[in-house]
């Protein structure tokens, strides 16, 4: 009976241990998989090259720029000159009529490291302000955004969007210039406006496209219906990649709280601001915009390893001499963006009422 006790407690005894190392953690497993594993996407740069003229400067090559992150030299994985012409490694370098063209563009071959791009075209959205301070130049607006449409390359693809209180997505990414234009033709003017909500909805449509992609709002007046404030949309914007035009009818003394915020947004991502009064401005900005367009370099890379975790200072420079006198225009940095970072339902939750939306993407 004894020995009986004895082998059962010694069984009970071997059982305890073993349920005690089956519930222990595996720390070796678990350190294996609380690595930090990073998912580094690549880092997409549109730039414009002026000269002191402000004309644009065409036929650089990929060896022409320095793009540090964080001081951290990174090495560019693809290239595009936004002029229409299509370049491979080792051919001469094509140019715009009229733009400028510097001397180190006679150098040697790219490295085969490099992909050239042919001209793809750029995404472009438009969002045009239906609110109620379009009513007296509506069909002017309607002109000049049209035009804008009909005007641009056929390798671009448009998507056409209104606001006032709610967002509509009247027309989505499509290279069908007509149902672009019939789009914004069926445009009625409406409520309050709500820019910024709209404009953030807008930029999550197009984070997830690559390339040469831009946002050109058409604005008429301040935002009195937004719960998001535009320092949001443009960071989203600039950790995104996404550039940002705006044309205000409204000319900057008449609405200083507006022009500073249209400013900074266009200014953090890349892009211009115009303060157009007339429609024969509203046409020259539009002209412009797409002037821009079509002399965008765009360079991506993959980034180097960077134990910084928040915002990131992008610096792109030129190399050579003769290179110095040139002005480059592109955004300044991004911020990695965390899981859900693009659900701008949740944040236009968190800001109050969330604009709604007539037809969600496809």
């Amino acid at each position: 009976m004894r020995i009986a006790h004895r082998i059962i407690s010694i069984v009970g005894f071997c059982a305890s241990i073993l349920l005690l190392f089956a519930g222990e953690p595996k720390f070796a497993a678990q350190d294996d998989s609380s690595r930090l594993r990073v998912s580094v996407d690549l880092v997409q740069l549109s730039i414009a090259v002026t000269d002191h003229k402000g004309n644009y400067v065409s036929g650089l090559r990929p060896e022409d720029f320095v793009v540090t992150e964080d001081k951290i030299p990174e090495k560019i994985s693809s290239f595009e000159e936004g002029s229409g012409s299509v370049r491979t490694t080792g051919a001469a370098p094509a140019s715009a009529p009229g733009a400028a063209i510097p001397d180190s563009a006679q150098r040697a071959a790219t490295p085969a490291a490099v992909k050239i791009s042919a001209f793809t075209g750029a995404n472009i959205f438009i969002l045009f302000d239906t609110s109620n301070y379009m009513y007296r130049g509506f069909v002017f607006a309607q002109d000049a955004i049209s035009d804008f449409v009909r005007s641009m390359d056929d390798a671009s693809k448009i998507a056409f969007y209104s606001y006032n209180r709610d967002l509509s997505r009247a027309t989505l990414l499509t290279a069908d210039r007509f149902h672009v234009v019939n789009g914004v033709r069926s445009t009625v003017a409406g409520d309050d406006a709500a820019l910024y909500n709209s404009l953030l909805l807008t930029v999550k449509d197009a984070a997830p496209l690559t390339g040469r992609k831009a946002i050109v709002v058409f604005s008429n007046g301040p935002d009195n219906a937004s719960s998001i404030p535009p320092e949001d949309v443009a960071e989203l914007a600039q950790s995104t990649g996404t550039i940002i035009y705006i044309v205000s009818t409204r000319l900057a003394q008449d609405d200083p709280i507006s022009t500073a915020a249209f400013e900074r947004m266009s200014k953090a991502t890349g892009g211009k601001t115009y303060f157009a009064g007339d429609w024969r401005k509203e046409k020259q900005a539009f002209a412009s915009i797409r002037e821009d367009l079509g002399h965008l370099y765009s360079i991506s890379y993959y980034p180097q390893s960077n134990p910084n975790r928040g915002w990131r200072k992008i610096t792109v420079k030129l190399v050579g001499p003769d290179m110095q006198k040139y002005h480059i225009r592109t955004r300044d940095g991004y911020r990695l963006l965390p899981p859900g970072a693009l659900n701008s339902d949740r944040m236009l939750a968190a800001g109050g009422d969330a604009a709604g939306s007539d037809a969600d993407p496809k």
